[in-house]
């Protein structure tokens, strides 16, 4: 449920000017009136609530088709009487699929699936408002790395945060929490009279409210690299040492629209959030600047990955500290050290990351306000014309083409016979028709065995 120290600093996601009120079952906006549903006790505070739940309901039925259809390859390939060995393999793998079904389907039901989500084709075809790398996929592995694989990891995390954080804080907000270890570990070591952890993600945050509440959650672990047939799927229970101590609150939401008053915090930290964002670093800063108090402190942990990101906007670490003063910050602390990351004791795969820790104290507000993620207007007024940008144009023609191809597959014409009706429609030359058909059937194809194989 809401914490009594959290209630006060919750702002409404939607007017993002008045507090919220608790009307069990709900959250109310005192001044827009909005209203805001608790899954399984935790604030939902999205925006446009009504609107994430429906798309996080797509992404659920999504993941649990997959699981379906891996588990149907599964059944064909036994079908083809398989070697002994290989048969006991896709046998526990195939429970495996079964179980996570199950398992997920039930950690889950808090969103409450209807009878009639989208269809997978819709939501291929239909981006959604979410960030699209955020799928119930998305850093699964973490929840069985903070709560079932052992302590090392979590360990040296604890150490490096802990130290950068320092005492006499006594309201922390994680930003990207995750399934909130780190969140769990920062509360129990330290006297914060408050805690908050905010994720997006249902299933890591539902999977951690009941870790905290001193409950357990089981899950299937699919290792990238088994050691073995019989690690090919791990049924965990994942648990914490004990039950969190009060003032540990998770929040639904998404970090740049954080749902919390201006200056609420006395310490933000970003554990291995700021290189996946799309927002570049002085947004981010300015975001976490209105967060905290005068004096406050940022503490960020994780990766300077940037790879997605246009060239000017890959910092480095001095670029980093450069642009920390930028935005109102002073350094206290900047350290890189050498961590092992998602090591899992049934998997062959792990990687040592160079880490990077810096922790900065807020000296002078931001010199610009931190911009508002958003639609633009004709997305969130639908009474507004919709614009025709040459990206859309552009995916309108690809579009075209792709249905024109995949019309004129009927099970019964070859490659050599699809390339003849294009050619002679004059929609492509022969040379054309041939590549251009061959690479969205070829891409196609791999997406499929792709998705058979899901782990």
């Amino acid at each position: 449920m809401v914490d009594s120290p959290s209630a006060p600093l919750f702002q409404c996601p939607r007017c993002r000017r008045a507090p919220l009120a608790l009307r069990a079952p709900l959250l109310v906006c005192s001044d827009c009136h909005a209203e805001y549903p608790l899954l399984d006790g935790i604030p939902w505070l999205f925006a446009d609530p009504g609107r994430a739940l429906g798309e996080w309901r797509n992404r659920l039925t999504a993941y649990l088709e997959e699981f379906a259809a891996a588990t149907r390859a599964v059944d064909a390939d036994l079908a083809a009487n398989p070697p002994p060995v290989t048969r006991e393999r896709l046998l526990q793998l195939r429970e495996g699929y079964l179980s996570q079904l199950r398992l997920v389907g039930e950690l889950l039901a808090p969103l409450r699936l209807t009878a009639t989500p989208l269809s997978q084709a819709a939501q291929q075809a239909m981006a959604t408002r979410l960030p699209m790398s955020q799928d119930l996929h998305s850093y699964y592995a973490n929840a069985h790395r903070d709560w079932a694989w052992g302590s090392e990891e979590n360990e040296r995390s604890l150490a490096l945060v802990s130290a950068a954080l320092g005492s006499g804080r006594q309201r922390v907000l994680v930003l990207g929490a995750g399934a909130c270890r780190l969140t769990y570990d920062l509360h129990q070591l330290g006297a914060h009279a408050l805690t908050v952890g905010l994720d997006i993600s249902p299933l890591l945050l539902l999977a951690a409210g009941r870790i905290l509440a001193g409950g357990a959650v089981s899950l299937v672990e699919f290792p990238l690299a088994p050691r073995s047939r019989s690690d090919v799927a791990v049924q965990r229970e994942l648990r914490a040492p004990a039950p969190a101590r009060p003032g540990l609150q998770l929040v639904f939401a998404d970090a740049w629209q954080a749902p919390f008053a201006a200056q609420s915090f006395d310490a933000v930290v970003t554990p291995w959030l700021i290189d996946i964002v799309d927002l570049d670093f002085s947004a981010i800063a300015a975001h976490v600047n209105r967060l905290l108090v005068a004096g406050g402190r940022w503490v960020n942990f994780g990766s300077l990955a940037f790879p997605w990101r246009r060239p000017a906007l890959r910092l480095s670490r001095e670029e980093i500290g450069a642009a920390l003063g930028e935005a109102g910050f002073s350094i206290e602390l900047m350290r890189d050290e050498e961590l092992p990351y998602m090591k899992s004791p049934v998997s062959r795969h792990s990687r040592r990351e160079q880490v990077l820790t810096f922790s900065a104290d807020k000296q002078k507000r931001a010199p610009r306000d931190a911009p508002q993620p958003g639609p633009p207007a004709w997305l969130a007024t639908h009474s507004l014309p919709v614009p025709r940008s040459p990206s859309l144009a552009l995916a309108a023609n690809a579009s075209h083409v792709q249905a024109v191809l995949l019309a004129l597959v009927d099970g019964k014409r070859s490659i050599d016979d699809l390339v003849r009706i294009i050619s002679e429609q004059g929609l492509l030359s022969e040379d054309q028709a041939r590549s251009a058909l061959c690479g969205l059937l070829e891409r196609l194809h791999a997406t499929a065995e792709r998705t058979a194989g899901v782990a």
